[in-house]
């Protein structure tokens, strides 16, 4: 396949009915941790005051980490709701402290993320675009802010802030219009994207039994994020999980494509649905710096798949494409991370 004729293809995948899903690839190329990262700060920092039930879990688990990797090794040995806790409270204090260098960057100038470059190319559609994320992090609401795109995560008010959908929603609402004729209200929003999170978010606290949205670190809160392991499958269907699980569903649904970035296909909560729309038809593209064993097996069964990663071939980095169930490698060019996709292909 010649460049040029991807990079026609390219563009015109990025039209209407596009849903977005953003995976933990795309907060690593910031400079958030990934899971091996995770993995050896959790060994680090985890085990420190357990005690019995809870001491054997995590040893259990800590034993299978090195060999089977973090998620793997905490489905085998499932922990303790204590431990559980612990991980999570730990999961958190690490992607909290990388984000927050992230962001002071952000907000003096020093750094644009990346999605930020990206969302400014997509469509706008006048009922908000739909982003699915499996972070934790807050880096995709921030890219959307930063793009004059409104982040709505469903919560509304700022300390403490409730979870609530329609309100949140009308708080995107710039005017009202009256037809006579109609006797109807027509509302116009601002361009807003509907931000889906089914694994929770760091600004997620339980407070006094309740699900609540506070921007800033509470040490002593209970956040409200889905550590990797056994009981993710579990807790998902708690609130405010379900509700960010169920728009996300019916998002990947209702889609008429998809853009999967730095997503893996490790999550059983989203491929329920995202994996029967790919294999209907729906075109797909997968931009990652690897892919894993299963996006690249539909990429190579599915001709409504692009996928595209780093590559190395006879010592010339450049970027491999899978498409029309072919490969093909393009030297010196790397289109597989979305700073150099919109470079490259967005803003030729």
């Amino acid at each position: 396949m010649d460049l040029h004729i991807l990079k026609s293809r390219l563009q015109a995948h990025l039209g209407d009915g596009l849903v977005t899903i953003v995976g933990s690839g795309v907060s690593c190329a910031e400079g958030l941790p990934g899971m091996g990262e995770l993995a050896d700060y959790l060994l680090a920092n985890v085990g420190h005051g357990l005690s019995d039930a809870d001491a054997a879990s995590w040893s259990a688990a800590s034993q299978l980490i090195s060999t089977k990797g973090l998620e793997a090794a905490l489905l085998a040995a499932p922990p303790t709701p204590q431990l559980e806790a612990s991980i999570s409270a730990a999961t958190g204090r690490l992607i909290s402290e990388r984000e927050r260098t992230v962001v002071s960057e952000v907000f003096t100038g020093k750094r644009k993320l990346r999605l930020t470059r990206l969302l400014m190319h997509l469509v706008k559609p006048a009922a908000g675009m739909t982003i699915v994320t499996t972070n934790y992090d807050r880096l995709v609401e921030i890219a959307a802010e930063e793009a004059d795109i409104g982040a709505d995560t469903m919560f509304i008010g700022r300390f403490a802030g409730q979870l609530n959908e329609r309100e949140s929603q009308m708080s995107f609402c710039r005017a009202a219009t009256v037809k006579p004729r109609r006797a109807a209200v027509s509302l116009q929003y601002r361009p807003r994207a509907l931000i889906c999170k089914p694994h929770g978010s760091l600004d997620w606290y339980l407070r006094a039994g309740r699900p609540v949205c506070y921007g800033g670190d509470l040490p002593d809160a209970v956040r409200l994020i889905i550590t990797p392991g056994q009981n993710k499958f579990r807790n998902g269907y708690e609130s405010p999980f379900d509700l960010h699980r169920a728009r996300a569903n019916e998002a990947i649904d209702r889609a008429g494509r998809y853009l999967i970035l730095g997503y893996g296909f490790n999550d059983d909560h989203l491929e329920t649905h995202l994996t029967p729309g790919i294999k209907s038809g729906k075109p797909t593209l997968m931009l990652t710096r690897s892919l894993s064993a299963v996006a690249r097996q539909m990429a190579l069964m599915h001709a409504n798949v692009i996928a595209i990663e780093h590559s190395i071939v006879g010592g010339v980095a450049g970027t491999a494409v899978i498409a029309e169930q072919k490969e093909f490698f393009f030297p010196d060019i790397g289109i597989w991370d979305v700073d150099s996709f919109v470079t490259e292909v967005l803003e030729p």
